[in-house]
C-alpha cells in the first residue's frame, strides 16, 4: 500500500484511513491489538511428535500470528471452505479424512464429520449448519460403483450420501437447492437436488434422471463452474483432462454457458484451456494448460512448458485477450481490490531453489500475477504448489499459500510485503501451509 484511501470497515462502523509510506504500514484506524475483526485463519499440517497442526489465527491487519494455541484440525490440515457470511469454517484433516468445523464468532468448535475418503472440494453454501464435500473414493453399499456428494451435518456427522460415480468437485448455487458435480473422465455434468436426496444413501444417478439427479450431457471433459444468478459458465477442460475429438486429437478446451432453469448449453466459447476461473462483471478470466499451445512464447524462462490465461468478454462470448502464465494444473484463482489478478497452480515446473538461489538464476514456481488495468504479467521468485489465495478490501495485499510457506504480496508492486511487521514477506506459520481464509469482513 503506497498511497491513502479511506474505507469503511465492516462491522466496525467506524471510517479507516489507510496511509503508507513506502512499503511501511500505518494502521490508524484499528488497534493491532484489535485482532477480533481482522482474523485470518491459515491451515498448517505437521508431522512433529510434539507439535500439532491446526488452523493458525493471523491479525490480517499487520500479518502477525495471535499469540494462541491454533485451533485443533487434525494433523495435516489444508483445503478449507467458509460460507458467505462467515459464521462457519471447515477444514479437511488429510490424515484422518476428517472435516472440523468452527464458528467463526466464538472460534469454538462447531462439529467434526467423518468423510468415505478424501476430498479436493468442499462448500458451505449457506449459513445453515450443511455443506457438501465430493469424495471420489466414498463406498456405496451394494454397487459396484465409488463416489459420492457427501452432505454434511457441520454440527457433527454425515446428514446424507448421494452416490455419484468418481464425484470429483463439487459446486453450489446460492441457495443450496442446486448442487453441479463434475467427475473424473467423463463428458457429462450431473446436476443434483439435495432437498430431494433420500436418506442416509441416494442412489437415483445410478437409476437414470430424477427429481434428485440429472446428468446432462454435451460437455467436454467439464471440471468446474462459476455461478452466477441462473448461468452457470462450466470449464471444459478437454484434452487437458484426457478428451479426444472425432479425429483422435485432444478435444479443445472451452467454456459452456448452462441455463440452471433449463438445464440447457446456451453457448460455447473456445478457450485455449479451462480448468479455473474468475469472473468479475461481464469478463470472464480462464486459466488451463493446453496439451497443444503450450509454448512460452514472449517469455524468458527456462521452461518449456507454460499455461494459458484467456479474458473472455461475456457480452460478445469472444475471447479478447490472451497470456502466458506458468504451467501445471490451475485450480486457484483471485483478484485484489487493486485489480491484480492471482493465478496458481499444482505440478507446475518449478525452477531454481528459492530457499538457496544461485547468482542470477532463475525461480519460477506456480504463481502468476495479471495487472488487468495495464495488461503486466508478472511470475514472482518462488517455489511449489499454490494452495489458497485470499484477498481484503481494505488493504493493497494478498494472502498466498505457496510451497507450504505463507507469503504476503504488496499488490501495489506484485512483489513479496515488507513493511514494520513483516520482514520477508513471509508470516512464520509452524508447518505446511494448506489454505487461507479471511473469517472477518476488512
Amino acid at each position: 500500500m503506497k498511497r491513502p484511501f479511506c474505507t469503511l470497515a465492516a462491522g466496525l462502523g467506524v471510517g479507516v484511513c489507510l496511509i503508507a509510506c513506502g512499503n511501511t504500514v500505518s494502521n490508524t484506524g484499528i488497534s493491532p491489538s484489535n485482532a477480533q475483526h481482522t482474523r485470518v485463519l491459515a491451515s498448517q499440517g505437521v508431522s512433529s511428535a510434539t507439535t500439532f497442526g491446526g488452523l493458525d489465527a493471523i491479525d490480517g491487519w499487520i500479518d502477525e500470528l495471535i499469540k494462541t494455541p491454533p485451533l485443533s484440525a487434525g494433523t495435516e490440515p489444508g483445503l478449507m471452505a467458509i460460507s458467505p457470511g462467515r459464521s462457519q469454517v471447515a477444514a479437511f484433516d488429510q490424515a484422518s479424512n476428517n472435516v472440523y468445523a468452527f464458528f467463526t464468532s466464538t472460534e469454538k468448535a462447531e462439529g467434526t464429520v467423518q468423510l468415505g475418503g478424501p476430498t479436493n472440494s468442499m462448500v458451505i453454501p449457506t449459513e445453515s449448519p450443511f455443506g457438501y464435500a465430493a469424495v471420489p473414493s466414498a463406498f456405496v453399499l451394494g454397487y459396484d460403483f465409488i463416489g459420492a456428494i457427501e452432505v454434511m451435518n457441520l454440527t457433527g456427522g454425515l446428514n446424507d450420501t448421494i452416490a455419484v460415480t468418481n464425484a470429483q468437485t463439487v459446486v453450489s448455487n446460492s441457495t443450496s437447492t442446486q448442487l453441479l458435480v463434475f467427475s473424473n473422465d467423463s463428458d457429462a455434468m450431473t446436476v443434483l437436488y439435495p432437498t430431494n436426496a433420500f436418506s442416509p444413501v441416494d442412489t437415483s444417478c445410478f437409476t437414470g434422471n430424477t427429481t434428485v439427479c440429472v446428468i446432462v450431457t454435451g460437455f467436454s471433459r467439464p471440471v468446474n463452474a462459476i455461478i452466477s444468478g441462473n448461468v452457470a459458465y462450466v470449464l471444459n477442460c478437454g484434452g487437458e483432462c484426457g478428451g479426444v475429438s472425432s479425429t483422435g486429437a485432444p478435444a479443445p478446451a472451452s467454456v459452456s454457458i448452462f441455463d440452471l432453469n433449463t438445464l440447457t448449453i446456451t453457448g460455447t466459447t473456445p478457450v485455449d484451456a479451462a480448468t479455473m476461473a474468475f469472473l468479475s462483471g461481464t469478463t470472464l478470466y480462464v486459466s488451463g494448460t493446453s496439451p497443444s499451445n503450450n509454448a512460452c512464447t514472449g517469455e524468458t524462462t527456462a521452461a518449456t512448458t507454460c499455461g494459458r490465461l484467456d479474458v473472455v468478454d461475456l457480452n460478445s462470448n469472444t475471447v479478447t485477450n490472451s497470456f502466458v502464465i506458468t504451467d501445471g494444473y490451475h485450480w486457484r484463482m483471485d483478484m485484489s481490490s487493486n485489480g491484480q489478478l492471482f493465478i496458481g497452480s499444482y505440478d507446475c515446473t518449478n525452477i531454481g531453489d528459492v530457499n538457496n538461489p544461485l547468482p542470477g538464476e532463475e525461480i519460477r514456481g506456480c504463481l502468476t500475477i495479471l495487472n488487468t488495468t495495464n495488461n503486466a504479467i508478472v511470475i514472482p521468485p518462488d517455489n511449489g504448489d499454490v494452495d489458497g489465495f485470499q484477498s481484503f478490501s481494505t488493504r493493497w495485499v494478498e494472502y498466498v499459500a505457496e510451497g507450504g510457506n505463507l507469503r504476503v504480496y504488496d499488490t501495489t508492486i506484485d512483489s513479496l510485503l515488507i513493511n514494520d511487521y513483516i520482514l520477508n514477506g513471509t508470516i512464520p506459520v509452524v508447518g505446511y501451509a494448506g489454505d487461507v481464509k479471511a473469517i472477518d469482513f476488512f
